[in-house]
């Protein structure tokens, strides 16, 4: 009788175990699919930003910023907005 209790207990604690490893797991797929979701709009933002340019000062800056898109990679705007 007191085996029969100490295995149900190993039993209860390998179907905790089990049921926090099925939870987690769930949350890894969770988080995976929301840093891609953030990395491909981290992407599209820098890819927008890329397209702006302070004025002929900043002329470097426009090859830093499409090197930094490309790195990530996004797509610059084939001609910066020069504001």
């Amino acid at each position: 009788q007191e085996q029969s209790a100490g295995i149900e207990q190993v039993n209860q604690t390998i179907t905790q175990m089990d049921e926090t490893t099925q939870q987690n797991a769930a949350l890894v797929e969770e988080a995976s699919a929301s840093a891609r979701s953030l990395e491909q709009e981290a992407s599209d933002l820098a890819a927008a930003v890329a397209m702006f340019r302070l004025g002929d000062d900043d002329a470097g800056s426009e090859v830093l910023i499409q090197d930094r898109v490309a790195r990530i990679g996004g797509s610059p705007a084939a001609q910066p907005l020069v504001v």
